[in-house]
């Protein structure tokens, strides 16, 4: 890609980024890792509508927080068609060193703390709770930002020191006014927002929403339709490749097996039915797809 002035950034599990010229280009594949693997088998069409539920988010929450946004489309100068509708052109900056969780309800690793401790993330919650209840508040619960392997949850001293102490505060408060915004939206629409992770850069003076936003691979979204607490739910995401990973004897390391074609269309068609119930106009701009792109 050098020849169009591009230079490769960083290669994700699922997203590559680039630099061209004074910009940040973040291009999301079809790729899809669990259990910290990326898999062999791709998802079709994963990269654009991923791209699409993001700027969705982007333009409705930009009242509460600018973001990096640049734009969407291709240059013609660099004539790279099955990059769109999967390219976020964006503003470069300093990303901040955490990752900004919000949890709404007692999901995942909330859960089995909570069931050992009687806390999350050291608040004390009501005794009783089941799998899936909704928290009486949403809590800002950050974690270390790995390159490989798991996040790691950190307390709020431990968020401080990375980042300072009035930063800390302004991005938990930004962190609780994003997720409220962004479960009021989705529950009109039929979706859950149990949990999801925020992530901000610094530009200048700016504070900047960057990365990606409430999408089903940054958040556990759950069809409010079949919502019944005490046990896992159903949900817009991978769970259906998680589900069939667990059923293996595979021990999650690499390499990862590949998945059935029924496992990646039942995948593909949650992922999407995400965007048609949040943004059903950026829906109807991304076609059929029959085959993954990596």
């Amino acid at each position: 890609m050098a020849h169009y002035g591009l230079q490769l950034v960083h290669q994700g599990k699922v997203r590559d980024l680039y630099s061209w010229k004074e910009e940040l280009w973040l291009v999301a594949s079809d790729r899809i890792s669990a259990f910290d693997c990326i898999l062999p088998t791709a998802i079709p069409g994963k990269g654009e509508i991923l791209t699409q539920i993001s700027r969705g988010w982007f333009v409705l929450l930009t009242s509460l927080c600018p973001n990096h946004v640049l734009g969407y489309d291709l240059p013609a100068a660099v004539p790279i068609p099955e990059w769109q509708g999967r390219l976020t052109r964006a503003k470069p900056c300093r990303p901040l060193p955490i990752e900004c969780v919000v949890r709404g309800y007692l999901a995942g690793s909330a859960w089995k703390e909570y069931r050992s401790t009687g806390r999350v993330a050291g608040v004390a919650l009501p005794p009783g709770l089941r799998e899936a209840d909704r928290l009486p508040e949403p809590l800002f619960t950050p974690t270390t930002k790995a390159e490989v392997g798991h996040d790691l949850p950190l307390k709020p001293s431990e968020a401080e020191r990375l980042i300072g102490t009035a930063l800390h505060a302004r991005v938990s408060s930004l962190s609780l006014a994003l997720y409220e915004a962004g479960r009021q939206y989705a529950a009109e629409r039929g979706i859950l927002v149990a949990d999801t992770k925020f992530e901000f850069g610094i530009r200048g003076e700016e504070l900047l929403l960057i990365d990606e936003v409430l999408t089903p691979d940054s958040s556990r979204l759950w069809p409010q339709s079949e919502y019944e607490p005490g046990g896992t739910q159903p949900s817009f995401d991978k769970q259906f490749v998680r589900d069939f990973l667990e059923s293996l004897s595979w021990d999650k390391r690499p390499p990862a097996p590949a998945l059935p074609d029924l496992i990646v269309a039942k995948t593909q068609v949650k992922y999407r039915e995400a965007l048609r119930l949040l943004f059903p106009e950026l829906e109807k701009e991304i076609p059929p797809r029959g085959a993954a792109e990596g």
